[in-house]
């Protein structure tokens, strides 16, 4: 097999690599994308994300969320359009995974941690099947409106939808020059202790 060397250590043609590094690319790999194709998500491909998600871990093994699949273009677009800025990505995806929560106060830290976890799994395993997935937050303002839409009683809350499609041409054009879309390693990662 040819060596295609790569800074992440050498890589042959089957993509297989002796460096961690490069075993834990499509983590690296993984981005927020905001504008999609028309292409429909197949049921498979969508199954496999909410199980991805489903499969997270919770604060307690508690499994408070619950997902709602929206696959109907009118609701998403409703979404899109009421949420704006923050739900710009609900206008062009295919389908989204809202993350339901139980509207608990006392939980909020913990339900929060938990609703992140499962978000980014998301966005993982959107990558991992080559789609794109995008974080939809959802002002306390906007909150009367998701409920409406999604059906949900007084008791529950959604913060968080993500917004899962085929990746447009633009979405996945790189938005920062090469080498500088991350801070340095030195000025983030630190051995031992605080750095001076």
């Amino acid at each position: 097999m040819a060596d295609r060397g790569t800074e992440d250590g050498p890589m042959t043609d089957d993509g297989s690599s002796d460096s961690p590094r490069a075993r834990v690319r499509p983590l690296l790999r993984t981005r927020q994308i905001r504008e999609f194709t028309p292409d429909p998500l197949r049921d498979d491909e969508l199954d496999a994300i909410v199980e991805a998600a489903r499969w997270t871990g919770s604060s307690r093994n508690e499994q408070a969320w619950r997902f709602i699949v929206v696959r109907d273009e009118a609701a998403l677009r409703r979404f899109a359009e009421v949420g704006l800025p923050q739900t710009r990505s609900l206008r062009t995806a295919s389908a989204a995974i809202a993350i339901v929560l139980p509207d608990e106060p006392d939980a909020a830290i913990s339900r929060a941690y938990d609703e992140g976890r499962a978000a980014e799994r998301m966005l993982v395993a959107s990558t991992l099947l080559g789609l794109g997935a995008g974080i939809a937050w959802i002002r306390p303002d906007v909150l009367p409106a998701a409920r409406e839409v999604l059906g949900l009683p007084e008791d529950r809350l959604v913060r968080t939808i993500v917004a899962v499609g085929h990746p447009s041409e633009a979405a996945l054009r790189p938005k920062s020059a090469p080498g500088q879309a991350r801070l340095s390693r030195d000025e983030v990662v630190f051995a031992e202790r605080w750095p001076g």
